[in-house]
């Protein structure tokens, strides 16, 4: 995948839900690849970091707080969309310490996600440009 692109990350351990998120992202015409965990994810940021994470809450081995603070540790300008089945108050208030660029819950609105990773990529470019132009003027 090109990295130089923006570029989504879709993590959850449902394949049916991989599945239609990225559809979802690619019929409007953003990239997007699926991981089955947050282990695949992170294996595969030597190649580059997406704009976006779009993060299943509860996944075995990795939760989706997990992934987001190992992002937060190598990858800070990517941003998170947690998405979740199970939702509580106590999830609920630990996602938005994070924050997020958004807390869905299962079955979510596609037009809620799209308008939440539109500006959670959009806030990355902007971030990717300001290091460029402080990289230019040093």
């Amino acid at each position: 995948m090109d990295t130089n692109f923006p570029w989504v990350a879709v993590v959850d351990d449902e394949a049916a839900i991989r599945r239609a998120l990225v559809r979802l992202l690619r019929s409007v015409g953003i990239p997007a690849q699926a991981f089955a965990s947050g282990a695949s994810l992170i294996d595969a940021l030597a190649g580059g970091a997406p704009c976006c994470a779009v993060l299943d809450v509860h996944m075995p081995a990795m939760s989706g707080f997990d992934v987001q603070e190992r992002l937060a540790q190598v990858s800070p300008r990517t941003g998170v969309v947690f998405v979740t089945g199970r939702h509580n108050p106590e999830d609920y208030a630990r996602a938005l310490r994070l924050r997020p660029a958004a807390y869905l819950r299962k079955p979510m609105d596609s037009k809620a996600l799209l308008d939440a990773v539109t500006m959670a990529c959009t806030s990355w470019a902007h971030s990717k440009q300001r290091e460029e132009y402080h990289d230019q003027s040093s």
